[in-house]
């Protein structure tokens, strides 16, 4: 049996990081997970040289990146408006 190195370890990370964003409750936490495991799937990706797979993930995480900005933004606003 081979031992699972580095790269594979990283795949199953990132396969968990979004499988576990998916059940947050909370958007913001769903978008941070999500983006964490996004990135780790780029990494993986270019490592085992499966372009697609860097490509689309590197494309969701600035989707991810672009609604937290907003989600901050938006907090930021409130915060002025209230104070």
């Amino acid at each position: 049996m081979e031992a699972i190195n580095t790269i594979e370890i990283i795949g199953y990370a990132a396969s968990i990081m979004v499988a576990i964003s998916l059940m947050m409750k909370d958007i913001t936490w769903l978008r941070c997970l999500n983006f964490t495991g996004c990135s780790l799937f780029v990494i993986y990706g270019a490592s085992i040289e499966a372009w697609p797979v860097a490509g689309m993930n590197a494309f969701v995480a600035c989707i991810n990146i672009y609604h937290l900005q907003k989600i901050y933004r938006n907090r930021n606003n409130v915060e002025l408006a209230t104070d």
